[in-house]
């Protein structure tokens, strides 16, 4: 099982989809890497090598913000937004949704469960 930025990758899948379990590499960054180092997207993870393994982490640390450094820099954001109180910053304060979806009835994951009115006796 190979070990890159921290986390396990998952065994027996595509080596592009594993890589996506790494926290700040999506689809195409994976494919983009892959590229970089000559590995072909269908090779299953548990078929890398040390060598392979080593020039994935290479490409990974010197390109791109990855796992807790990426966590912080969007906690951060959050945090610059909320604290200039723009509109984002005010929905994200609230913990309402920021990039314009409804709210009459829809939205409960950022809500919570309903309140309803108090039941009568």
């Amino acid at each position: 099982m190979a070990r890159i930025a921290g986390v396990d990758l998952p065994k027996n899948k595509h080596i592009d989809i594993a890589l996506t379990y790494i926290h700040g590499i999506g689809l195409t960054s994976a494919r983009k890497i892959l590229d970089k180092v000559d590995l072909p997207y269908t090779m299953n993870s548990d078929d890398l090598d040390g060598d392979d393994v080593t020039r994935i982490r290479k490409v990974i640390e010197e390109e791109y913000t990855v796992e807790g450094d990426r966590r912080r820099e969007v906690s951060m954001d959050i945090k610059r937004l909320m604290d200039l109180g723009c509109y984002r910053g005010r929905r994200h304060r609230m913990g309402l949704p920021c990039r314009g979806q409804k709210t009459k009835t829809n939205s409960r994951t950022r809500k919570g469960p309903r309140r309803g009115a108090a039941r009568k006796k």
